[in-house]
């Protein structure tokens, strides 16, 4: 697998993957375990697609130097720029977003930039805007840099901008899970066992994230809260009816 550098334009990179078919998977990067060095590449197996019948997938991975979760005004310039450059080489049929932390957050608000079919976004927060979230102190290392917030929260699709699935472990992140709206297009699983930082693991040692790609593309929405099931979740209004 090579990874090409197709966007660069501080503090956003952008490294394509290339591979076959129609789909695009765009992947953002979260706050990454080095504040030194900007974020690396990641959900990369699952966007590409490797080891299932869909890989080699074609994938963009967005990374953030400034982790300003979307609020810098380079990222709608980034995200048109790296997907023009893909489409330039071969058309692209049907896109899916995804991210986990600060990364599921930038999946959401990428849907509002570019045609997105399908976001799953994992431990997304709601909003890291002080006057929206003043009790919200985990990242503020990164977000107390924030000046000028394009996205004081996270969007959801609107009519005929695609399917959002958010999860949420319900250890630490009920706050932020609880103020996102219920409204038609978007799924919402709450783990009851699991917090913000060992949601995506848990599901990747369940092998799941391919699957939920999958069914995300496809439209499958029965797939999709199955493959949830199977690993803890719950939709939100039955955690709420239960807990």
């Amino acid at each position: 697998m090579e990874f090409e550098r197709i966007w660069q334009a501080p503090p956003f990179s952008v490294d394509f993957v290339d591979g076959e078919g129609g789909d695009l998977v765009i992947a953002f990067s979260s706050i990454g375990h080095d504040p030194s060095r900007p974020p690396s590449p990641e959900f990369v197996a699952t966007a590409t697609g490797r080891g299932t019948g869909a890989g080699p997938r074609r994938a963009l991975f967005v990374m953030d130097a400034s982790r300003s979760w979307a609020n810098d005004p380079g990222f709608a310039s980034a995200l048109r720029g790296a997907l023009a450059r893909v489409e330039a080489r071969a058309p692209v049929r049907r896109i899916a977003t995804i991210g986990g932390s600060m990364g599921g957050f930038c999946a959401l608000a990428a849907a509002q930039v570019i045609p997105v079919d399908a976001v799953l976004a994992f431990s997304p927060q709601y909003s890291v805007m002080p006057a929206i979230f003043p009790g919200e102190t985990r990242w503020s290392r990164w977000t107390g840099q924030i000046r000028d917030f394009a996205w004081p929260s996270a969007p959801l699709p609107g009519r005929g901008q695609g399917w959002a699935c958010l999860f949420h472990g319900a250890r630490d992140d009920l706050a932020q899970a609880s103020r996102f709206e219920r409204k038609p297009g978007t799924d919402h699983l709450i783990f009851p066992s699991l917090g913000h930082s060992d949601l995506v693991p848990h599901l990747k040692r369940r092998g799941v994230l391919s699957g939920l790609v999958e069914a995300a593309f496809e439209g499958d929405r029965r797939r999709l809260l199955r493959i949830a099931a199977s690993s803890g979740g719950i939709l939100r209004h039955r955690f709420s009816a239960r807990f």
